[in-house]
């Protein structure tokens, strides 16, 4: 004999077998949307970013072959230097967006579907605000790093290679990343400095840089004749293949820089391509010691005052510097 209540619960149980199906159906079938979706509008926002990197690398492209006979041209070399740079900027941006925007479409899906999938997200993203108000307070320097390191990329204020001067050190750029920017000294000693710290950068390796030879000669020089020596060895260092490619314009003769009872203090300026002031300035010094040799201008011996350290060495006074060839 079959009782009723058998009855029921062998009619209840495949509806209720048909509804869990129906329910996982519809849960699976929206999470699949949601995964489409996401996975489509990443697929769509990835390629606008390589486009949109695509032409900005395009729209900087120069013509460094047409100028690169045009040493003059300072403002359109500088254009040109700076189009390149751009192309690395635009590629470490486009990294940045494709980051930001995985992040943001993911982060989403995720939230999305464990809604669906019956989980209560209020606790998480309350959970979530408390520990991002946690993060805000006690994270301030470590946000302020990332900011920084993030305009510094976007407004190209230095990149790999520059020689820069950030205050604390003066260096060559090894790394530049959002938290740190790695440089090395001329000693050779690798400094890492915080992005946040920085307050001011100047950079000698964009667009093109001054090289100045500051020299004494007699007092009872000619300097008609010294100017005459100076656009002499200009002349020469311009018609150097080797030299040129470092010069942007003939050395000159800018002036009296000061004069003293022992010397005059002649001044000679020339533009140099990027991060060749110290090598050009090196080799300016050189070419005109020779001259003023050939020409017998003479370069005085300067005399300076000495003063003592508490150990008896000769010092400058005012440097605190030993004496050249004092120890």
């Amino acid at each position: 004999m079959i009782s009723l209540a058998d009855d029921t619960s062998n009619d209840t149980a495949p509806e209720s077998f048909w509804e869990w199906l129906a329910g996982f159906s519809s849960t699976a079938i929206s999470v699949l949307l949601v995964v489409g979706i996401a996975s489509l509008l990443h697929l769509v926002g990835a390629r606008i970013i390589k486009r949109s990197v695509k032409r900005w690398v395009a729209s900087g492209r120069s013509r460094e072959d047409s100028l690169a006979d045009t040493p003059e041209a300072t403002v359109e070399l500088q254009s040109m230097i700076m189009s390149q740079r751009r192309e690395q900027r635009a590629h470490a941006v486009g990294q940045l967006l494709q980051s930001g925007l995985v992040l943001l479409i993911w982060g989403t899906a995720i939230l999305i579907i464990l809604t669906e999938l019956g989980v209560n997200i209020a606790p998480i993203m309350a959970s979530a605000g408390v520990v991002g108000v946690a993060l805000g307070f006690g994270a301030q320097t470590l946000i302020k790093d990332y900011l920084s390191g993030f305009f510094m990329i976007v407004e190209d204020q230095y990149g790999v290679g520059d020689r820069v001067d950030v205050g604390e050190v003066i260096g060559t750029v090894e790394e530049v990343a959002l938290r740190v920017t790695r440089l090395r000294d001329p000693s050779g000693v690798v400094w890492y400095v915080r992005n946040g710290e920085i307050l001011r950068v100047a950079n000698q390796s964009q667009g093109w840089t001054m090289a100045a030879a500051v020299i004494p000669v007699s007092y009872k020089s000619d300097l008609a004749e010294v100017r005459e020596v100076v656009r002499e060895v200009g002349n020469d260092m311009f018609k150097d293949p080797e030299t040129r490619q470092r010069m942007l314009g003939r050395p000159i003769f800018a002036g009296v820089e000061a004069v003293s009872g022992e010397a005059v203090y002649i001044k000679v300026l020339a533009k140099a391509r990027a991060a060749q002031q110290i090598p050009l300035t090196r080799e300016l010094r050189e070419r005109l010691k020779g001259a003023f040799d050939d020409r017998g201008i003479v370069v005085p011996v300067i005399t300076r005052p000495m003063g003592f350290d508490p150990d008896g060495i000769p010092i400058t006074p005012g440097t605190g510097a030993p004496v050249d060839g004092v120890y």
